[in-house]
């Protein structure tokens, strides 16, 4: 069903200057947890109250979420947060469990102290989330996860393939995400512990089965 109402947060007192880019990072936060349901109306006025801003940044911003594949902008009814197909979902899971452990096993070569210290930081950051209970911010720091690796593979397409992807690949994993928190953290810091060693090998069969175990909960999540 779809759902009208955008004005979901109080309004900020005053407007703010915030440019597209960081409104579309905002927005697609929001649809990625589901503060803004699949199918939901979003309007300009209703998203310039809740971020506190003027109309203009915010069509701009849904411009460029529409070039995402966040929203779908229907001419004359409005713009509606756009929904994942199974067969995109599919499409999505299949390039991951290729890249992902790709990207890994270069990484355990090519990290440098620098990268370990940023993932090390990431895995606490995540375990106390899990801890605390502050679910809500597991897909931006499992994204933050991911994205360091790529950039510690030092393949520069590779890592390309993986900035256009991550939001997607957010967005398919957002509910499964809290399911299993903890053990997804776990194997977090099993990939960490692979690149210090500098295991290629280990790094790859890791990141293989955090992903299968990640896309099993997936599709038993989407069974009818």
């Amino acid at each position: 069903m779809t759902v009208e109402n955008t004005d979901q947060a109080v309004p900020s007192p005053r407007t703010v200057r915030r440019s597209p880019a960081e409104l579309c990072a905002a927005i697609r936060d929001d649809v990625i947890l589901g503060v803004f349901a699949p199918g939901q109306r979003l309007t300009e006025d209703g998203l310039a109250e809740r971020f506190g801003v003027s109309r203009m940044p915010v069509r701009e911003a849904l411009r460029m979420l529409a070039v995402e594949g966040f929203v779908r902008i229907a001419p004359y009814y409005g713009t509606f947060v756009a929904e994942l197909s199974p067969d995109e979902a599919a499409d999505l899971l299949e390039i991951r469990a290729v890249l992902e452990p790709l990207a890994a096993a270069r990484a355990a070569h090519r990290r440098t102290e620098a990268h370990l210290e940023q993932l090390r930081e990431v895995v606490r950051e995540g375990r106390q989330a899990v801890f605390h209970g502050t679910l809500d911010r597991l897909p931006a720091l499992n994204t933050r996860f991911h994205t360091i690796l790529a950039e510690a593979s030092g393949n520069t397409s590779l890592n390309s393939i993986v900035e256009q992807l991550r939001y997607k690949i957010a967005w398919v994993y957002a509910v499964e995400l809290p399911r299993r928190a903890a053990d997804s953290w776990t194997e977090h810091q099993l990939i960490v512990d692979a690149l210090e060693q500098g295991d290629a090998e280990l790094a790859r069969a890791v990141m293989a089965e955090h992903i299968r175990q990640a896309d099993a909960a997936y599709r038993v999540r989407n069974v009818p």
